[in-house]
């Protein structure tokens, strides 16, 4: 018996491609159950859901009052009846194989933990969604993340996209941390790691995530995830809750900072910065369009769109813990 857990929160556009790839498993559909919980929906998630309902009864839709998705992963942990909990996400969609691979594998390995790699990619595919796309897939958008640059081979790694657990892991390790908006993941296989247990990253499936389609949307989503990398290690009180990838933007906005600030005095540093930053995304991008067939300027802007909200996000959240508004 599994359990999937999935948190939702206005999430009309995707769901129902999420739940058809679920409800197309290989894995007997008698022998799950399908937990959705939803952040109270103010879109058409619910009712699209109820519709569901009438088909498949394995489909249960839980109410998530507090609305963030740690709350909705605990929620979902304390009532399952499954042996194995699999987290996945309604913004993906999974290949036929995803369950029964990963639950083959959890035994295999005996892991606390197994997860695939996730590719990304856009429902809308235009000239700048697709080149969002390929920037949020390649190793100077988003760092050397293993599960986003693809495995040949099992490897024991420190986190894994969304992950299936035996239930036990949670007795052992204990819940997915309320505090944290976002990284909520990230904590948890960190804390398995730093205790003593093992997760996998696994070759026989993958998923798909569909990523922000518009700057507006990118900009959101990563100033969140900067801000909340640096909350994550105030709540947690260990730097290791995350890894050093994740600072690395923090790092870039702070440069740019100190650079514009010291060229009161001489602008060489500054212009040495940007310089070579721009040097480095212009020929990369430049061999993304000439190899991919994607729009040059749509690359060249991205990259740092991406880089610079996710690190004034982290910037922000060191401000919000100097003056105590957390």
């Amino acid at each position: 018996m599994i359990t999937i857990i999935l948190p939702l929160l206005n999430e009309e556009k995707y769901i129902s491609r999420c739940l058809d790839s679920v409800l197309s498993q290989d894995y007997p559909l008698q022998e799950m159950e399908i937990l959705l919980i939803d952040g109270m929906s103010e879109d058409d998630t619910r009712l699209i859901i109820r519709g569901y309902q009438e088909k498949y009864s394995a489909i249960k839709l839980i109410d998530n009052p507090s609305r963030t998705v740690p709350y909705a992963l605990n929620i979902g942990i304390r009532v399952a009846m499954g042996d194995v909990i699999i987290r996945m996400d309604a913004h993906a969609d999974y290949p036929s194989n995803y369950l029964s691979s990963l639950c083959r594998q959890l035994s295999a390995l005996q892991a606390d933990n197994v997860g695939c790699v996730c590719k990304t990619d856009v429902l809308h595919k235009n000239a700048k969604s697709l080149a969002i796309r390929e920037v949020l897939c390649n190793r100077f958008g988003v760092g050397n993340s293993t599960f986003r640059l693809g495995c040949s081979e099992v490897k024991q790694v420190d986190t894994v996209p969304f992950g299936c657990f035996p239930k036990k892991t949670f007795d052992t390790y204990g819940l997915f941390d309320e505090r944290l908006s976002r990284n909520q993941d990230i904590e948890m296989n960190k804390r398995i790691i730093r205790k003593g247990g093992k997760i996998f990253l696994v070759p026989d499936t993958y998923c798909t995530y569909y990523a922000r389609e518009t700057y507006k949307d990118l900009i959101h989503n990563n100033f969140s995830n900067g801000m909340w990398n640096i909350l994550t290690v105030y709540y947690t009180r260990e730097f290791n809750s995350l890894s050093i990838r994740h600072f690395v933007p923090l790092a870039f906005a702070l440069s740019i900072f100190f650079c514009l600030a010291f060229s009161l005095i001489h602008v060489l540093p500054l212009i040495l910065l940007l310089g070579v930053y721009s040097c480095l995304i212009g020929i990369i991008s430049l061999l993304l369009s000439y190899k991919k067939k994607l729009n040059f300027f749509y690359l060249l802007v991205t990259f740092p769109i991406l880089h610079i909200s996710y690190g004034i996000g982290s910037m922000v959240g060191m401000l919000r813990i100097l003056f105590n508004r957390v």
